[in-house]
């Protein structure tokens, strides 16, 4: 089951076990973004309370490329699954490896845990003989989330709007010269 590990972390298939840690992780992240008032990108309520939440994240669970990164204590402090495109963006016109969820706990132990994720995404669309990653984010409030993608090389493709949602699609082309 253990895929790679660098002493401190540990990135694993996801599995239905993992299901209460990464709803834990999105309630901490609820509960930052409460806090600084950030209500407008998910709401207020923690996503373990949510029916249709639990379902996504259940859903999510079970996909192929889910991923968890955890520390040498096993505790779980973020997820990543990678798939096909959500619907609300526009069909990829190359193929690609799509980061559907990308969270990570607010514990001092995840700094810098997107990064890496990223990075391991790369690596596994090398892995599969893609050149293409797309994600799609929030792009409400200040802008940090989009700005985070861009600084880990993405580039905004398009804004789209689902329900008053605002959005941005983010790429990032993995060329020979790039390193993750």
């Amino acid at each position: 089951m253990r895929h790679e590990g660098d002493g401190s972390l540990l990135i694993r298939r996801a599995t239905a076990l993992d299901v209460p840690a990464v709803l834990n992780v999105f309630d901490e992240v609820m509960a930052w973004f409460v806090q600084m008032g950030n209500e407008g990108q998910w709401g207020s309520e923690p996503w373990s309370s949510s029916p249709r939440r639990i379902q996504l994240v259940e859903d999510a669970c079970a996909l192929p490329e889910a991923w968890v990164a955890e520390d040498e204590r096993g505790r779980l402090l973020a997820a990543l699954v990678l798939g096909e495109a959500q619907p609300y963006v526009p069909p990829a016109t190359e193929p690609e490896i799509y980061v559907r969820v990308l969270i990570a706990s607010r514990d001092d132990r995840a700094r810098g845990m997107g990064r890496r994720l990223l990075a391991f995404a790369d690596r596994r669309a090398r892995a599969a003989g893609v050149q293409r990653l797309r994600v799609d984010c929030y792009s409400g409030g200040t802008g940090e989330l989009v700005r985070f993608y861009e600084s880990c090389g993405y580039e905004r493709i398009t804004s789209f709007s689902v329900d008053g949602w605002p959005g941005q699609l983010l790429g990032r082309s993995l060329g020979a010269a790039t390193s993750s």
